[in-house]
């Protein structure tokens, strides 16, 4: 990698589970600092105890505002500054419209898209005023193309392909990047996946999925460029997925 990660403060939303720890324990490795939130308190202490980092964990719902700048304010207070914001909770809904629960959507549509609009919104003054970071957000193939099996879902993510591409060019003159992430299929818990023999016959033997560790090592990628160089999209699909 042309860019150390060493050093770098980053936070980390969805980190409990899937992309976001598979994250955190890849960032570790490069002696990142972490930030490691999302709402279940047990399972990212017991994430941050198998890393070999300063780590913070901070319980965090990214649909309740307070939270979310207690996420940053908190990160600031023990680092002294952030690196990094991966807004990567998310969560997923397929299905038939008709079939549909508008609650169930809402609630989608806040976690998804105004979930990382806050987050992006707490950490830009600080990115701003110290002239450098990275903001990197977990989109997906449905950002980028109509899937209609999840109709709701892939709304989401064209919002989020809209506002990566609108905001990386207000802040540009800033020293800050902005990129998304957007992955095809991935065996992890948000598709039902736990099991690490199912994860590895879907994946490494099928070539039907990709795992939550190769999603983490492209973010990595994305991360370690040189400050001139912006990825500003990088889609990855699993070999067979049709799409």
């Amino acid at each position: 990698m042309e860019n150390t990660l060493s050093g770098k403060v980053v936070i980390i939303t969805g980190a409990s589970s899937g992309i976001g720890a598979a994250t955190a324990r890849l960032l570790a490795d490069h002696h990142c600092k972490l930030t490691l939130a999302a709402r279940s308190a047990s399972k990212l202490q017991a994430l941050a105890d198998g890393l070999d980092t300063e780590t913070l964990v901070i319980p965090t719902d990214v649909t309740v505002s307070r939270d979310i700048t207690d996420m940053v304010d908190k990160t600031i207070e023990k680092f002294g500054r952030v690196d990094v914001m991966f807004a990567n909770a998310g969560i997923y809904i397929p299905g038939q419209v008709e079939d549909g629960d508008p609650d169930a959507w809402t609630n989608l549509l806040n976690v998804n898209i105004d979930g990382v609009l806050r987050c992006v919104h707490a950490v830009l003054p600080h990115m701003k005023a110290q002239q450098s970071g990275d903001i990197l957000v977990t989109s997906s193939i449905s950002g980028f193309i109509d899937i209609h099996w999840e109709p709701i879902y892939s709304a989401s993510k064209h919002a989020i392909q809209g506002f990566v591409h609108t905001l990386r060019r207000q802040v540009a003159k800033d020293g800050i990047r902005v990129g998304a992430i957007a992955p095809g299929a991935v065996a992890n818990e948000l598709w039902g996946f736990s099991d690490p023999a199912e994860i590895e016959k879907v994946s490494i033997k099928e070539h039907g999925y990709l795992r939550s560790e190769d999603v983490a090592q492209a973010v990595a990628f994305m991360l370690s460029q040189p400050p001139h160089v912006t990825i500003r999209d990088l889609v990855m699909l699993p070999q067979k997925q049709d799409l």
